[in-house]
């Protein structure tokens, strides 16, 4: 869930991304979600009034929110307890790493 693209550092002392097992039902969220936000864009073409508009893009930052969720809860279940499993280093980066998405989350 950090901001980089190694997800959970795939190596040979670190897991597997968590939402990998759930990658197929992430996937379709973030479909529905890509379809919604095409939705409001139309909205918007068409002048629709703003409450509909708005009531759209809170559906849509609940969705996303909801896919954050996710991914943070599989990031602590796998990530972050095989980091602490190993110790070291890794433990206090991979807890630091995701006290700031949590931080993050709750600032959004």
């Amino acid at each position: 869930m950090g901001d980089s693209p190694e997800h959970c550092d795939v190596s040979p002392t670190t897991a597997p991304p968590g939402y990998l097992v759930d990658q197929r039902a992430i996937l379709a969220r973030l479909r529905r979600i890509e379809g919604q936000v095409r939705g409001i864009h139309a909205m918007v073409e068409q002048e629709r009034y703003c409450i509909d508009v708005l009531q759209q893009v809170s559906a849509v930052t609940r969705a996303l929110q909801g896919v954050a969720l996710s991914l943070l809860d599989d990031h602590l279940a796998h990530c972050v307890v095989h980091a602490v499993e190993a110790g070291g280093e890794e433990k206090d980066r991979k807890l630091r790493e995701a006290s700031a998405a949590i931080a993050r989350l709750v600032r959004s």
